[in-house]
């Protein structure tokens, strides 16, 4: 068993940060939750403590960039899913804001499951509200979740192949 500190400190390291990068994954989950940029923080913390031991090489810069570009177009493409399918059954802006803002708040203020459950709910109402009719208003929250759903396989597979690039950034 190595007893050489450094080892263990890399151990520690690698931990922490597969252990964020799980916690980002599930966290995909809930809509208003950035686990996506919860899982890029962990990578750069990680690539500051790495360059910090003088062991970022090209190749690993070149992965770390790789993770950012994901991250970023995961969060961009995220919202574009879940509104465009939204507006494509012309539900209105003023909707989709409702929407947004009642699963953000509904996770800051109570917990991510409440924010999960806020948002489609906000939505009924809102539609309710403006077309005051249940069936339809309901298909618009129907139609809430079917983008939901669309994005979170998207943000998913994201999160995936940025936990996989780290890897092999880290176990290579």
């Amino acid at each position: 068993m190595p007893t050489d500190p450094e080892f263990w400190a890399q151990v520690i390291v690698e931990s922490l940060t597969l252990s964020v990068l799980i916690i980002g994954l599930a966290g995909l989950i809930v809509p208003v939750f950035p686990g996506l940029t919860v899982m890029w923080l962990a990578t750069a913390f990680y690539a500051l403590i790495e360059q910090d031991a003088g062991k970022m090489g090209v190749i690993d810069w070149i992965l770390f960039a790789l993770i950012t570009l994901l991250m970023l177009g995961g969060n961009v493409i995220d919202n574009i899913i879940i509104a465009r399918k939204m507006r494509g059954h012309a539900i209105p802006w003023r909707s989709i804001v409702i929407s947004y803002v009642a699963g953000i708040v509904g996770s800051m203020a109570f917990t991510p499951l409440i924010g999960l459950a806020a948002s489609p709910l906000a939505l009924f109402g809102a539609e309710f509200l403006r077309l005051r009719d249940r069936r339809a208003a309901f298909a618009s929250a129907r139609t809430y979740m079917i983008g939901w759903g669309a994005a979170f396989a998207v943000r998913f597979m994201i999160g995936l192949v940025m936990v996989g690039l780290w890897m092999l950034w880290a176990w290579l």
